[in-house]
């Protein structure tokens, strides 16, 4: 397996359930590191269980499009793989050299799809897209829209519907005692939002939204991103400085204990020109750790979220505002969402359930 995503420690323990699997033998590779915009991510690397994990250079890093592994026909050749899976968009050069590295090796290939927009790219990547769907065995859409997506684009190959990651149940777990509503009795509601700071992830929304509610709140604001000014800007401009605290983002490992001091997470996401929001993995992860969920009508929140949260129109702080005050005031509603955020996470999204799946097309397509 071939992903930079694997840069995070939570994701690894898909490699874990993976290989928990007596008839996969599975090396997992993954770069030191991935920059993402002006922020760099270290490799968090846990011990590997059951697999192997080679930590090797990229060039172009922080180029989604452009960066590749180099030193990947080599390690094809130590480690003569049955099967080559490329966590990566089919128009991306890292992509398309594996699977050329690959076919070359007559070594059957996978890769991976979050594109929920049908985008005509420009040459060459157009070409290596094509290329791509020509040359691999199967492909893996993490959801039901980048399936579509991606037979209107001309695959015509095997393709499952399998999100990327879940979630490890046991770590991103419920408090041992979650509160059914802290806003009920008066007190100060804390609201969360977690991910990059970019003007599609709507987080002046947001705080519009917050400067609307008439009970006692706070705000807190976990990520990094060139949109950071501008939300400064929004809480000055509001005069709530005192209510917003803005941190820097975490290690992933970090996450449940984040999560779980939130009284709603809100997800605000805005559909733009040539992106609308793919998944929301911080969604997972919060319904895991039972903590309540307001989400946009943007892209697949509302297919992530079903019924285990609430879903308000993007770009509407009112109806963010209002929700959230629903939240506050019905104990009933509350610990609803919790039990039920709780169960979707486990029904759908844990480590142990995507790994299944993905073996299960390891298996199939190794066949074909």
């Amino acid at each position: 397996m071939l992903s930079k995503a694997l840069v995070v420690g939570a994701y690894q323990q898909k490699l874990v359930e993976i290989a928990r699997h007596g008839e996969i033998d599975l090396t997992a590779v993954a770069p030191p590191s991935w920059r993402d915009g002006a922020a760099e991510r270290f490799i968090e690397q846990r011990e590997a269980s059951g697999y192997r994990l080679i930590v090797s250079p990229i060039a172009a890093n922080g180029n989604f499009h452009l960066f590749f592994f180099p030193q990947l026909p080599k390690i094809l050749d130590d480690c003569q793989p049955d099967l080559l899976h490329v966590e990566e968009e089919a128009y991306n050069l890292a992509t398309f050299l594996a699977v050329w590295h690959a076919r070359r090796r007559r070594i059957p290939s996978v890769f991976f799809t979050w594109q929920n927009i049908a985008r005509r790219y420009p040459l060459p990547f157009r070409l290596m897209e094509r290329y791509v769907y020509r040359n691999v065995g199967c492909a893996i859409a993490g959801t039901r829209s980048a399936e579509r997506v991606l037979r209107g684009k001309g695959y015509r190959g095997v393709v499952r519907v399998i999100p990327q990651f879940g979630v490890d149940p046991t770590v991103f777990s419920p408090a041992p005692e979650h509160p059914e509503s802290s806003g009920a009795d008066g007190g100060v509601i804390t609201i969360g939002f977690a991910g990059r700071l970019v003007p599609e992830k709507g987080v002046e929304v947001l705080v519009d939204a917050c400067a609307r509610l008439d009970r006692p709140y706070r705000l807190v604001i976990l990520g990094n991103g060139p949109a950071l000014p501008s939300i400064r800007a929004r809480i000055r401009q509001y005069g709530i400085e005192d209510l917003v605290d803005i941190r820097n983002a975490i290690d992933s490992r970090e996450m449940p204990q984040f999560l779980r001091s939130l009284d709603v997470l809100v997800l605000p996401s805005l559909t733009r020109p040539n992106w609308a929001e793919q998944f929301g993995r911080v969604l997972i992860e919060a319904m895991a750790c039972g903590t309540p969920i307001i989400g946009s009508s943007c892209g697949e929140i509302p297919d992530v979220v079903g019924d285990a949260g609430l879903i308000v129109p993007e770009g509407n702080a009112s109806a963010i505002a209002e929700a959230v005050m629903r939240l506050a005031k019905d104990g009933r509603l509350r610990a609803d969402l919790i039990q039920l955020g709780r169960r979707r996470a486990l029904e759908r999204f844990t480590h142990a359930r995507v790994a299944q799946d993905t073996v299960d097309l390891y298996l199939a397509c190794a066949k074909a």
